[in-house]
């Protein structure tokens, strides 16, 4: 049994992991097994770049912080080597981050297992086709494309309209 002091720590930890998971746009969780220093730092600047927050942590600590909660179910995916990335304002960019590092490792040991998106817990595969989707910028500049293009239509025909009003009566 741990002494007081140890246990205390623990929960203050398990409590603020809680806190930051109930808190987040997005959490991944991901199997790390087959990361090297300098691929796991590199990982790990692009993530904090992001405004991600990744640590590897106990799957123990995972399941005593998700139970009870509404992402309860994320804990089947807490066995073996696991990682948590919790992103709170971007909920695509831990995705899409760690699905191109699980892409390009070669030695496909580094793999999404599952995550939550707007508190909506998703399989791997799930995860992964969020991955895919343009970022905030993206669908931003999408919107405005597809605007401008049908305020550009509107303009038309409406110059055709009053062209047509305009000719002679016959």
């Amino acid at each position: 049994m741990p002494s007081a002091k140890i246990l205390s720590e623990k929960q203050a930890f398990v409590a603020a992991l809680k806190e930051k998971m109930d808190g987040a746009a997005s959490v991944v969780v991901v199997s790390y097994k087959g990361i090297n220093v300098a691929n796991d730092t590199k990982l790990r600047k692009e993530l904090r770049e992001a405004g991600v927050e990744y640590a590897v942590v106990k799957n123990t600590m995972l399941s005593l912080a998700v139970k009870g909660t509404s992402l309860e179910a994320l804990s089947e995916s807490f066995k073996g080597d696991t990682a948590i990335a919790i992103s709170k304002e971007d909920p695509i960019a831990a995705a899409r981050i760690l699905n191109t590092y699980a892409e390009q490792d070669k030695s496909k040991q580094f793999a999404l297992k599952a995550g939550t998106v707007n508190g909506d817990v998703m399989n791997a595969d799930e995860i992964k086709a969020i991955a895919k989707l343009p970022g905030l910028e993206g669908m931003l500049s999408m919107f405005a494309g597809a605007l401008t293009g049908t305020l550009s239509g509107l303009a038309v025909a409406m110059q055709a309209y009053v062209d047509k009003q305009e000719e002679p009566a016959a």
